[in-house]
């Protein structure tokens, strides 16, 4: 293969396999210097500027530089646990407000206020800093001397700690079991322990290197909160994949009674040449995130192109290093009863009883496999997306269950709700005023909005008004959306369209904020599976130099996305298997879970789908006719397939477990697009439609076949299917 990025990976191999110790060392001081930068540079973690978007962002801008107390409100609630609330009611709300006011960090407490019914009481303290638990301790206290209430506290700081919490806790127990479940799967892929652990190695060391790497990057893009998440569950992804890819092909070139450096050699110029290319399918489908505009997705797309990098990178330099260092102990020590599995498996058996029928009957088992495709995808057309609720929180977390009952009983201050914010000279503040009351009358005559506690607010220099308004609906009420439009196009004009020239109104708010972002990513879907598709056949056409062939994966591709979006959407939003996943459907898929699930399955799975597709080639090139060439390429490759897969859907299903519900869809929708791509697609789709297609595929270049000498069979699989 007289390619560039054949030759790459065959210099950088070569090079480690004659200079081992060299690679090896150098590996570790890469890896060292990394972390060391993690420790000698702080991240820098996204703000809340960097999520501003459209009109609200422009309220909320409005809003910091006018000045107002970045403080945070908690809430306490106060319930009877039987009966009316009664004297004790009211004497514990004066106590809480008394020792509310006494708590370090609080700056202002307001009244008790009653519901509307009057079977709660609601105070709530401003909070300047982080650190909540002084009122916290205070409303214990309270509570404990008022056992026949039911006092509780949720806000800005409480309800972010608890969340913080969970998510750490999830992260870690995703982190505990993944390990030792890849570990095993290894096992069963190798039947020897020093092969097992070398991809597990690979991955862990390229995950930390990335971390430690993404400290001074962040100070160019700000690192989201769910960065290392992102990092973690690439990188063992992808480095695995990469060091399956090669061990595999190493081992089968030796087992073939070539040396270790000759089989390194080979691994290096197929399996090399492989991961280099899935690796910049993986890299260009990241890239992707990047046109949505979003600080998130800018953060998670610059972590997974680093950490995809620093996989390709080690495995084609310390991997081969360690190969030859290791020779035929990289097969030892063997399980007895998996290493006789393995070599079972290793030889095709299972794959070419899977594949008889397909390469037999090409066109059926298409269609076949079309019908199951296209069933699950049409789901998808009733997707309906929105930012994550409080219903989209594990309903476990006492604080989310303490802000459900506040937005119940006083919805004007903790339900959906939308703030417009005035810029004037200071000397209109009275009519900015007048036209501000009189736009909250409107507003609740038309009964999408409740005029919420504390007025208008003023800014020190009397230059900005603020005027929250709260709404009778759940965030994710389709009425929510249609009032935030009429409150931008009617009543806001109507109120405040005669304040003098120069002023500047506008509406923001968290209902504003779901509106403008789904403004915002209506299209970009569209374009990113565009950019996504059209850049992965791009990679296609360069690296195979066949225009079919880029098409084919390119629709291949299209239906793997279909699929999963399906799935989430009969899984999360129809609510199927909520029972066994532990959950309850809010009814709608969380807005960035699609994008996200599109960019990653696309790029894991060219993973394997280069793999096979090289594996063909090569047959191709030595003679075998396409057909044979399909059967052959596919049942070399599948148990490495197989084992990739089944690291990627294990690691992913551990995600479905968790009790965050975005973790839940990230993995579920990944763990069964997984799946099903890798067998039902790849193992059906593609090598029928490649039959179908027979030597066309390799149009307008056709690899070279051997001419003047006899074509020589492939070891395996050749009798069966010449019978």
């Amino acid at each position: 293969m007289g390619n560039p990025l054949t030759a790459v990976p065959m210099r950088a191999a070569r090079w480690s396999a004659l200079h081992p110790w060299s690679a090896i060392l150098a590996w570790v001081a890469f890896v060292a210097f990394a972390v060391g930068l993690a420790i000698a540079i702080p991240t820098q973690e996204t703000t809340d500027a960097d999520y501003r978007v459209g009109e609200s962002g422009r309220a909320d801008a409005l809003v910091a530089e006018a000045g107002f107390d970045p403080t945070d409100t908690e809430n306490i609630l106060i319930t009877a646990r039987a009966g009316a609330l009664g004297d004790d009611g009211a004497a514990a709300a004066q106590a809480i407000v008394d020792a509310a006011r006494t708590a370090d960090g609080v700056v202002e407490v307001s009244d008790p206020q009653p519901s509307a019914d009057g079977s709660a009481l609601l105070v709530s303290a401003e909070v300047d800093g982080e650190d909540p638990a002084p009122l916290v301790a205070a409303t214990q206290d309270v509570a404990a001397a008022y056992p026949g209430l039911d006092i509780r506290e949720s806000g800005d700081l409480t309800l972010d700690e608890a969340i913080s919490d969970q998510v750490g806790e999830d992260l870690s127990s995703a982190e505990v079991i993944s390990l030792p479940v890849t570990l095993v799967l290894m096992l069963l892929a190798f039947g020897a322990l020093i092969a097992a652990g070398i991809p597990v190695l690979l991955a862990a060391t390229s995950v930390a290197a990335t971390i430690g790497l993404m400290a001074p990057l962040s100070h160019l893009v700000p690192a989201d909160e769910s960065v290392s998440s992102m990092i973690v569950l690439i990188g063992m992804a992808v480095g695995v994949d990469y060091s399956l890819f090669y061990l595999k092909r190493e081992r089968e070139e030796r087992a073939k009674g070539r040396t270790t450096l000759e089989a390194v050699e080979i691994a290096a110029q197929t399996s090399g040449h492989s991961i280099l290319v899935s690796g910049g399918a993986v890299i260009a489908s990241m890239a992707g995130l990047f046109l949505v505009g979003d600080a998130t997705f800018n953060s998670l797309a610059v972590a997974s192109i680093l950490v995809v990098a620093v996989a390709v990178l080690g495995s084609i330099t310390v991997l081969p290093a360690l190969l030859v260092k290791l020779g035929r102990w990289s097969d030892r020590p063997r399980v007895p009863l998996l290493w006789r599995l393995n070599r079972r498996i290793g030889r095709g058996g299972i794959s070419s009883r899977l594949l008889g029928p397909v390469i037999r009957h090409p066109l059926a088992a298409l269609l076949a496999a079309s019908v199951v495709i296209i069933g699950l995808a049409i789901p998808a057309l009733t997707m309906k997306t929105h930012s994550a609720t409080l219903d989209t929180l594990p309903q476990t977390i006492p604080e989310v269950q303490t802000i459900k009952a506040i937005s119940a009983d006083f919805p004007a201050d903790a339900g959906a709700s939308a703030r417009v914010v005035v810029r004037a000279d200071a000397g209109d503040r009275q009519q900015v005023g007048a036209a501000l009351e009189d736009l909250a009358d409107r507003a609740a005559a038309t009964g999408d909005f409740v005029a919420a506690s504390g007025g208008v607010e003023v800014s020190d220099d009397g230059r900005t008004s603020v005027l929250t308004l709260g709404m009778p609906y759940d965030e994710t009420d389709d009425r929510v959306p249609a009032a935030v439009e009429e409150m931008r196009a009617d009543l806001v004009p109507a109120s405040l369209g005669d304040l003098p020239d120069g002023t500047e109104h506008v509406v923001g708010g968290g209902a504003a904020e779901d509106v403008d972002f789904s403004h915002k990513q209506q299209g970009r879907l569209a374009m990113v599976i565009g950019f996504v598709l059209l850049l992965t056949m791009l990679i296609m056409v360069l690296t195979f130099r066949s225009v079919p062939l880029a098409i084919v994966s390119t629709v291949l591709n299209l239906a793997s996305v279909g699929a999963a979006f399906g799935m989430i959407v009969l899984v999360f939003q129809q609510g199927w298997f909520s029972g066994t996943l532990d959950f309850t459907s809010p009814g709608f898929v969380i807005n960035w879970i699609p994008l996200f699930v599109l960019v990653v399955l696309v790029g894991l799975s060219m993973d394997y789908h280069v793999f096979v597709l090289s594996r063909i080639r090569e047959h191709v090139e030595s003679g075998l006719p396409t057909r044979l060439a399909v059967r052959q390429g596919v049942a070399d490759t599948a148990g490495v397939v197989t084992s990739a897969a089944a690291v990627m859907v294990s690691v992913f299903a551990i995600f479905a477990t968790l009790s965050m519900m975005e973790m839940k869809m990230m993995g579920v929708g990944l763990s069964a697009a997984i799946l099903i791509d890798a067998t039902l697609i790849r193992l059906v789709m593609l090598p029928a439609i490649l039959v179908l297609l027979g030597d066309r595929v390799w149009w307008p270049w056709r690899p070279p076949r051997p001419t003047g000498q006899r074509v020589v069979e492939p070891e395996q699989g050749y009798a069966a299917v010449s019978a």
